[in-house]
């Protein structure tokens, strides 16, 4: 399928090793369009995280290098700006494990995603008060410690603080990774949401294909470090051996995927 024009974030040919000798990433490719919601698939060890890394700059941190290939986002080479520099243009990522200063309170922590704005105090208030209305049970634990509320409550209250830095795309990986799954549709729902009212770009990383797809517009699938598929969300949740593979199964032979792009 064709890729969409002008996309906020374009991943091409990209490769990428650990510690100068370990391959990551073998030529992956995807887009995500503006005001588009993207599914990135695949089993643990697939490279998903690893390409989210690549995406916000954040692979040095981990001694890793993307050797081939070129990131951009809006139109701008990623390897050229710092994380915080990314973070500050609109890239925002929400890193796997529900990460929150446990000894800070849940509105605390919120209000450090608006640290490093030029916004108002009535700005950063407006943004609190989106973020509450996202998550209402976050309003209910604003004094709590993040280290004393429930593992859904750290997740949304990461989420919402990468919120307040205003992304124009919003990277997340394993956004469900361990939760129960009434509060993971609560947090899928609150990202769709956004997408439809406020036009927010979301790239997602998910185990948890069910999910993702339901919400998603498209999706990519890695496969030890390769980009295998791409296709409409809806498409995929009609596949027999995505469902087989993708959703609680076995890894696909190495030959099942055409070198084409899915129509």
């Amino acid at each position: 399928m064709s890729s969409p024009e002008n996309p906020i974030l374009s991943v091409s040919s990209v490769e990428a090793v650990y510690n100068g000798a370990i391959a990551a990433l073998h030529g992956v490719d995807l887009s995500v369009g503006k005001g588009e919601i993207i599914a990135l698939l695949g089993s643990n060890g697939a490279g998903k995280t690893t390409l989210l890394r690549a995406v916000s700059n954040l692979l040095p941190a981990e001694r890793g290098t993307v050797t081939a290939g070129r990131i951009t986002f809006d139109g701008e080479d990623v390897s050229r700006a710092s994380p915080s520099q990314l973070v500050r243009s609109g890239l925002v990522q929400v890193l796997e494990g529900r990460h929150c200063f446990r000894s800070l309170t849940v509105e605390e922590n919120l209000l450090t995603g608006a640290l490093g704005r030029s916004s108002s105090r009535t700005g950063v208030k407006a943004d609190l008060d989106r973020v509450y209305s996202l998550f209402p049970r976050l309003a209910e634990k604003r004094r709590t410690r993040s280290g004393l509320t429930s593992g859904g409550e750290q997740q949304m209250t990461a989420i919402g603080r990468g919120l307040m830095s205003r992304p124009k795309l919003f990277v997340l990986d394993e956004p469900s990774m361990g939760l129960a799954p009434l509060i993971v549709d609560e947090i899928f729902s609150a990202l769709k949401r956004l997408n439809r009212d406020e036009g927010l770009s979301i790239l997602v990383a998910e185990q948890n294909s069910a999910v993702a797809l339901k919400y998603a517009d498209r999706a990519t699938v890695l496969e030890n470090g390769v980009s295998v598929l791409e296709a409409l969300a809806d498409d995929l949740r009609q596949r027999a051996d995505i469902k087989t593979y993708y959703l609680g199964g076995s890894p696909l032979p190495s030959d099942h995927f055409p070198k084409e792009t899915a129509a």
